[in-house]
């Protein structure tokens, strides 16, 4: 996809600030934190065409206004995705700026998830 200039300022902005993690350390901190959650920031069409199993979705749109009532815990482990690791990282951003201390944004997004085998649902 041919992103815009200043969306991919933004971007970078926000993963200076943000932590990333791989798929594979995606698969692990699931396993191993029973409380960690993966959280899909796509938009409602996307999360209906398929997502990973045991996401929850919360889109970008309307994370800020929602966050706070699904996850009232600001330490709890949050991973989020997108398609392609971009709107993620905004998301998390902005989770970390509303509080959040334990947020990650999956590098690669759904498209990595997919290439490497992650169970998904339709």
């Amino acid at each position: 996809m041919d992103h815009a200039k200043q969306f991919l300022s933004l971007v970078n902005e926000a993963k200076s600030r943000v932590k990333e993690i791989t798929v594979e350390e995606a698969r692990i901190r699931l396993a191993t934190n029973p409380s960690a959650v993966l959280v899909d920031v796509r938009e409602d069409g996307e999360w209906q065409a398929g997502h990973a199993a045991e996401a929850i979705h919360l889109g970008k749109g309307i994370l800020e206004r929602d966050i706070e009532k699904r996850f009232p815990e600001m330490d709890r482990e949050l991973i989020l995705y997108c398609g392609g690791g971009f709107r993620s990282a905004l998301s998390a951003d902005a989770a970390q700026k509303m509080g959040y201390t334990n947020v990650a944004s999956l590098i690669g997004g759904f498209k990595a998830m997919a290439a490497a085998g992650w169970t998904m649902r339709l």
